[in-house]
């Protein structure tokens, strides 16, 4: 069997089509044939064919999407909202903003699909600020489908009214977490809220929200053509579907690469045409930067929700991010924890001064001044992080520094007892850029 026959492209099937972007070229494609399907179903059928469909979140945490939906409570007498999260931040991860640049309808049909579903007039995209080009590109497929009929009142006339609104964030990472979303969306500084309660119940203007990631409303249109056992004979039984792997690093052909659930990274590094020529694998991300490192003897892991977790990480984002024997993993956790520093929002004490503290004792090390006790230093504030801060930013910055000592603890012996050069100047001890 050859690796390419393990491609499946079913989000990314439209993404080399020219000009797939444009409303006349989607609908040539299949688009909006879902649309007219959905609209003529009852909206709790729509809920109970995503959830025996199996599709989970894309976004990172995996949670069923249909049983999200349900939570809505109906005639409660208030508006319910639906949000998008496309604020794609975290290093590595880069498989939302191709799909809303090369083929944003997909995503628009998926938004009037659920909004339907959960009986939602108005729909929000949160998008990151700095995600110019596909932010044109969603605007651009808004404006076409009010011009056809697809948004606004009385949609195709059977009496569904839906308003969808692009928002540009101004580029915070917290702001992919749901709450602190909704708070920026509401005009507020984005900072996560306390739970309970949930945005299934107080969310958006403290009404009922459903707040799903691009690629899980993309997947959406596909299913209600396909039907649910269609979807699933991709995946694995607790896995369903196709899932897009974002390879970055050391590889000959890094890009986006959409296999069903389960793929093993051996086969991901196959299909993106091997380690660069010189490299062997040494440690490696599933999903992000906030999943912790596993290593050159995970290589065989199916890249599916429990398989990654029984390795003792995090499928994520899917953010494949590789590494060789000529990379450090002391150095790649110090830039990564300086980006969770960066970006942390302050409101709780752990992940501000935990994460401020951490970036400091890497710099210790890596300029050749750290001390074997500095590594019980990182494992205490790591554990003090962990399960303590207010939302997942603060556990996703201890993963790489828990991980990378369990795994190449040596590494980091080297630079203490001097058998590696310092990587840092003296200038970076003293805080210094």
């Amino acid at each position: 069997m050859s690796v390419y026959e393990k491609l499946t492209p079913v989000l990314t099937k439209r993404w080399l089509s020219p000009d797939a972007w444009r409303l006349d070229v989607y609908e040539q494609l299949d688009g909006y044939a879902a649309m007219r399907k959905a609209l003529q179903a009852h909206p709790d059928d729509l809920i109970a064919l995503i959830k025996d469909s199996g599709l989970r979140g894309r976004g990172g945490a995996g949670f069923p999407t249909g049983l999200k939906w349900g939570f809505i409570p109906q005639n409660d007498g208030k508006p319910h909202y639906l949000v998008v999260n496309a604020d794609e931040g975290e290093p590595g991860t880069c498989k939302d903003l191709p799909l809303m640049t090369h083929d944003p309808h997909s995503l628009l049909e998926g938004v009037i699909i659920a909004s339907y579903a959960i009986r939602s007039n108005r729909a929000f995209i949160y998008i990151r600020g700095e995600a110019v080009h596909a932010a044109r590109r969603l605007r651009n497929a808004v404006a076409e489908a009010y011009k056809a009929g697809y948004l606004g009142k009385n949609i195709l006339g059977t009496g569904f009214d839906l308003d969808v609104v692009v928002h540009s964030g101004a580029g915070a990472y917290i702001c992919g977490e749901e709450t602190a979303l909704l708070d920026s969306l509401e005009g507020f500084r984005g900072q996560p809220r306390l739970r309970p309660p949930f945005p299934a119940t107080h969310g958006l203007y403290a009404c009922p929200t459903v707040v799903n990631n691009v690629g899980t409303i993309a997947s959406v249109p596909y299913i209600v053509l396909g039907g649910a056992a269609w979807w699933k004979t991709m995946g694995t039984e607790k896995s369903s579907g196709p899932m897009i792997y974002s390879l970055s690093g050391r590889v000959k052909n890094p890009g986006q690469y959409e296999c069903s659930m389960g793929v093993t990274l051996r086969e991901l590094i196959e299909l993106a045409g091997g380690m660069l020529p010189g490299h062997e694998l040494k440690f490696w991300t599933p999903g992000g930067s906030s999943t912790p490192l596993l290593a050159a003897q995970h290589i065989d892991t199916a890249m599916d929700f429990e398989s990654v977790a029984a390795a003792g990480s995090i499928l994520g984002t899917t953010a494949t991010q590789i590494f060789s024997d000529q990379d450090c993993p002391v150095y790649a956790t110090y830039r990564w924890l300086e980006f969770y520093h960066h970006e942390s929002c302050g409101k709780c004490t752990p992940c501000r001064e935990g994460n401020y503290w951490m970036v400091r004792v890497y710099r210790r090390i890596l300029t050749g001044h750290g001390t074997h006790e500095d590594l019980d230093t990182l494992l205490d504030t790591a554990d003090n992080i962990l399960g303590r801060s207010f939302c997942g930013l603060g556990d996703g910055a201890t993963s790489s520094v828990t991980s990378s000592l369990q795994y190449f603890k040596q590494d980091y012996l080297d630079y203490i007892e001097g058998r590696k050069q310092p990587v840092l100047s003296v200038r970076a001890l003293a805080g210094a850029h």
